[in-house]
């Protein structure tokens, strides 16, 4: 993508880099699309590539074969397969794949390591979004453990709401089961729950936010954590 440049980009990471580290990354950039429920990462197997995120959500899942529960989300603020590349593991046993659909930024692996070799600043930049990626999983098990399906429900909502544009997701009851590892009953009448609160309002395959404050309310602190490590390490933009 020979015309791209940094201001026209949306991922926060690239828009962090310094336009020396963007310029060594640019050449090797290519635009696609990608749809709900496509494969970014396959659980044990070589990452060849690796994907700045522009719109859109992939979800980071552990890979049992009788269940799937989500343990991080990758928006636009956020790079697909950088942890086994950048800490030199080639693999990860976790699947990454499209949750909500929109736009990426690929790069092969070759291309990518080498624009982080010959730039340390670039390394610690990717280093500490790591860092972010991992307090996030922390908070994850945290929620887990110390809150109740509300709670959850709420604090993932949230994390979502964060990654689109606009109040709206596109989710189905099904799916927001099999992300927080529960029944899809559980999530039903938690779904009811928060809209007779005036939390949110439910459509069909959509959920709109309506009150932020209420859904933090739920999640006794368990949100905000990573995002504001996040914004103290590689900027709020």
């Amino acid at each position: 993508m020979p015309q791209l440049q940094q201001a026209m980009v949306r991922n926060r990471l690239l828009r962090a880099m310094a336009p020396e580290d963007f310029a060594r990354l640019q050449p090797h950039l290519e635009f696609a699309a990608v749809q709900i429920r496509e494969p970014m990462v396959l659980p044990d197997r070589p990452v060849e590539a690796l994907f700045f995120v522009e719109s859109g959500m992939v979800s980071v899942c552990t890979a049992h074969e009788d269940t799937q529960i989500e343990v991080g989300l990758i928006g636009r603020e956020g790079l697909v397969g950088v942890s086994p590349v950048l800490l030199c593991v080639d693999r990860t046993p976790h699947l990454h794949f499209v949750q909500i659909a929109g736009e990426v930024l690929g790069i092969g692996r070759d291309a990518f390591c080498d624009a982080v070799a010959r730039s340390e600043s670039l390394r610690r930049l990717l280093l500490r979004y790591i860092h972010t990626l991992m307090v996030q999983a922390a908070q994850t098990a945290h929620a887990h453990a110390a809150l109740g399906l509300e709670g959850r429900l709420a604090r993932w909502l949230l994390m979502c709401h964060d990654r689109v544009d606009g109040d709206e997701l596109t989710l189905t009851h099904e799916f927001l089961s099999m992300m927080l590892g529960v029944q899809r009953a559980g999530v039903t009448l938690t779904i009811q729950n928060l809209e007779g609160a005036g939390r949110i309002r439910a459509k069909r395959r959509r959920i709109e936010v309506l009150d932020r404050d209420k859904l933090k309310a739920l999640t006794n602190g368990s949100y905000g954590v990573p995002e504001a490590e996040y914004d103290r390490l590689i900027g709020s933009a």
